[in-house]
């Protein structure tokens, strides 16, 4: 079987207001008030949980490792207690992933956002019964931009990892694709999108309504 495997965090769903949020609450934890900007940050806040308090401790002079490494855990369980406030899937999305499967392509999920938090996200956002496999970051050894949970995902799915596209938001997912020698598809409608065509992916989304058509060109 043919897979289409998608990255989530910028991709299926815009989930950096609820990122921010939990960077922000550590922050206060830390006496700096609200140091990331909703909208303007999403960029970090969709490159993960470290990132957010590097760049954010940045921003206040007071980076150091011991720092993002003791309130990486307290970052977690506060975006765990509201992961659903601001988060949604983008327009179009559901309605692509429901076409993928009518035309018979299995359909999962690969992302480096931990494998719980993923599963509790898609189940409150009510779509999880949508993709036939799900792999996080710490579901294998190892995490993107390996290939191997991109290939597990396909497996996973019922598919050839020779015959899956990866449909991500970043440099990482098109890194991922290249190591894996499949395609990858790059949205261009995420806080990054503008810096996508410079990746040089097999084909850019502009709108998910497009999405099937270009999957059948790509390994139909």
């Amino acid at each position: 079987m043919r897979t289409v495997i998608f990255d989530l965090d910028g991709t299926l769903a815009d989930t950096s207001g609820d990122l921010l949020a939990a960077a922000n609450h550590c922050f206060r934890e830390m006496g700096y008030g609200d140091v990331l900007v909703p909208g303007q940050d999403a960029g970090i806040a969709l490159r993960g949980g470290r990132m957010m308090l590097r760049r954010g401790l940045e921003r206040v002079g007071a980076y150091e490792d011991a720092t993002v490494d003791r309130y990486y855990p307290v970052l977690l369980e506060a975006y765990r207690g509201a992961i659903d406030q601001h988060t949604f899937v983008y327009p179009g999305a559901m309605d692509a992933v429901e076409a993928l499967r009518t035309q018979g392509y299995g359909v999962g999920i690969c992302t480096n956002k931990p494998e719980a938090l993923a599963e509790l996200l898609l189940q409150r956002l009510g779509v999880r019964g949508a993709f036939a496999s799900m792999i996080g970051a710490d579901t294998l050894p190892v995490r993107k931009p390996d290939p191997e949970p991109l290939r597990a995902a396909a497996r996973a799915a019922g598919g050839d990892p020779a015959a899956c596209v990866l449909v991500g938001d970043s440099d990482t997912d098109r890194n991922t694709a290249r190591a894996a020698g499949v395609p990858s598809i790059l949205v261009t409608f995420g806080p990054s999108g503008a810096d996508m065509a410079a990746l040089e992916p097999e084909a850019l989304l502009d709108r998910f309504e497009d999405l099937p058509g270009i999957v059948n060109h790509l390994i139909g």
